[in-house]
């Protein structure tokens, strides 16, 4: 299966509740000021935010207008070039090595599951590749993180539950260095910005990373789980003040219908999806194609 027949499917909710929505609009409505009022509402049902759906149909209306069309397909045209411009408002990221990726997010998102497909990814572009168990908080995280190390046959350190993360990130750095290894993906534990105590360890984390490897690309990618919708957007501003972020990595999207809530998220925060999870395999991630995720909207 292609990269594009897996992103369709994984939208289908999403693309289902958008398609039936607009079918039904252009059915039963002239482009007037009600069918632009309507389309808002298409478009914030499927959790793109308010402020972006307005200044999306904003925009639409006035090309409208302009070219004095009033035809669906362009229409459609128009909102999915609108879509996908705002889709790519955030700076993509283009991973250079040696890259160290430091994976944060709340628990259950799926950062272990993501970690392993990352560095099976990585692996079979042909990179070496170290991963750290930096969540000693969880128990069994580090059990858990060895089988997937497993089986994207990659080396990992890890120390005993309940050591110091930071202690695990600085031996992670000073052997990935020792070997010349290409990619080092950090996990951590997953937190809330209420746990005070658990910020101040993944700051103390990234410290040891720029201290110890100031040479390397340093990237810090959220984990959000899609079915989380406009609720992910504290996520993102708590973790993007703490550590700074540089991207986005999304999981579960098949599980929502509501996958238009990363369109408003990237543009007004300013952090770009970099992989996408596409199913439960090691093999299901891929990188993110802000193109063929709007196409597959529709």
């Amino acid at each position: 299966m292609g990269l594009f027949s897996k992103i369709k499917q994984v939208l289908s909710k999403t693309r289902d509740g958008i398609s039936k929505k607009l079918s039904a609009l252009f059915s039963q409505n002239k482009l007037g000021e009600e069918f632009y009022e309507q389309l808002e509402d298409v478009l914030i049902s499927s959790d793109v935010s308010v402020k972006t759906s307005m200044e999306i149909v904003e925009e639409i209306r006035d090309q409208a207008i302009k070219e004095k069309c009033k035809d669906k397909e362009y229409v459609t045209s128009l909102l999915k070039s609108e879509l996908y411009e705002t889709l790519s408002y955030a700076d993509p990221v283009e991973i250079k090595y040696p890259a160290v990726i430091m994976l944060i997010g709340v628990n259950g998102v799926g950062k272990t599951t993501t970690i392993g497909k990352l560095a099976n990814k990585f692996v079979k572009e042909g990179k070496t590749v170290t991963i750290a168990a930096g969540d000693t908080f969880r128990a069994a995280a580090s059990d858990q993180l060895s089988v997937w190390a497993d089986r994207a046959k990659v080396r990992i350190v890890k120390h005993t539950e309940g050591a110091d993360a930071s202690a695990v990130v600085y031996d992670a750095v000073s052997s990935a260095k020792a070997k010349n290894t290409d990619v080092l993906v950090i996990d951590t534990a997953g937190r809330l910005h209420v746990k005070s105590n658990l910020m101040e360890e993944l700051k103390k984390m990234d410290r040891v990373v720029k201290r110890e490897w100031p040479d390397c690309n340093f990237y810090k990618f959220i984990v959000l789980d899609a079915t989380t919708g406009q609720n992910a957007f504290n996520q993102v501003e708590v973790f993007n003040e703490a550590v700074g972020l540089d991207g986005i990595i999304l999981t579960k999207l098949d599980g929502t219908a509501k996958g238009g809530f990363i369109v408003s998220l990237s543009y007004e925060l300013e952090v770009p999806v970099v992989y996408v999870g596409t199913g439960e395999k090691i093999d299901d991630i891929e990188d993110f194609n802000a193109k063929e995720y709007v196409e597959s909207l529709f």
